[in-house]
């Protein structure tokens, strides 16, 4: 299992959880692997893992709301409580039936699951080992050190960092912007590649090249550890 977590909203967690999977997909069975998107609220990821991987929407998304707000904001207006036991089942069932699973959190690690719960206490409480997403952009470096700070005070196994390119950038810019070696040293957290910018997050092969270049034995063991 993994959590792919984030520094805030979108940063790339779709993007890294979808080039993860077409890489189980282009080198795996599909049938080995499964997404979890265990609260979402408003259409977008679910929609779009559906789609590109031909998966039900029931078994990725057990939880769904309809405003685009945090759960508990969005829960409150619907007039339900939030049950976690029903993505926790979703999540137990998910492992029964697949090598690995992807579980994709909502935000970052400090964003509400409940009024009571944080993402991070979810991926404590379920003993998920997570990977930090960051956005190159400016302010990477503070919000990397932020939140690898946040997952140590809960107690989050998190296996590294992989940064995102949401925009087009050079190598220069992706230095300048998310240093790998800086945030390594102020955070003791291994940086396991960068996603460069995908302009067509549909195309598998691209998603999977992409995934393909990031350190795998320390982000997904599970999965590499198949191949040999």
């Amino acid at each position: 299992m993994l959590l792919i977590t984030s520094t805030d909203t979108e940063a790339g967690k779709t993007v890294l959880t979808a080039a993860l999977a077409a890489y189980g997909q282009k080198y795996r069975q599909p049938e080995k692997w499964g997404i979890l998107k265990p609260i979402q609220c408003g259409s977008g990821d679910r929609e779009f893992y559906s789609q590109l991987f031909d998966r039900s929407i029931d078994e990725i998304n057990p939880i769904y709301l309809e405003q685009p707000l945090a759960p508990p904001i969005a829960a409150s207006q619907a007039g339900v409580d939030i049950d976690l036991g029903i993505a926790w089942q979703a999540l137990q069932q998910l492992r029964q039936q697949h090598d690995f699973v992807l579980v994709e959190a909502l935000g970052g690690l400090g964003s509400p699951v409940t009024a009571e719960l944080v993402v991070a206490d979810l991926a404590r409480e379920w003993r998920l080992p997570a990977v930090l997403v960051v956005p190159v952009k400016l302010g990477a470096i503070g919000c990397a050190v932020a939140n690898v700070a946040l997952a140590r005070h809960y107690n989050v196994q998190l296996r590294g960092i992989v940064l995102n390119c949401p925009q087009p950038l050079s190598a220069t810019e992706i230095a300048n912007l998310a240093p790998a070696d800086l945030i390594q040293s102020l955070t003791s957290t291994p940086v396991l590649g960068c996603i460069p910018y995908l302009p067509d997050l549909e195309d598998l092969n691209l998603l999977a090249a992409a995934a393909a270049n990031l350190e795998l034995e320390i982000l997904l063991p599970q999965l590499t550890a198949s191949y040999c």
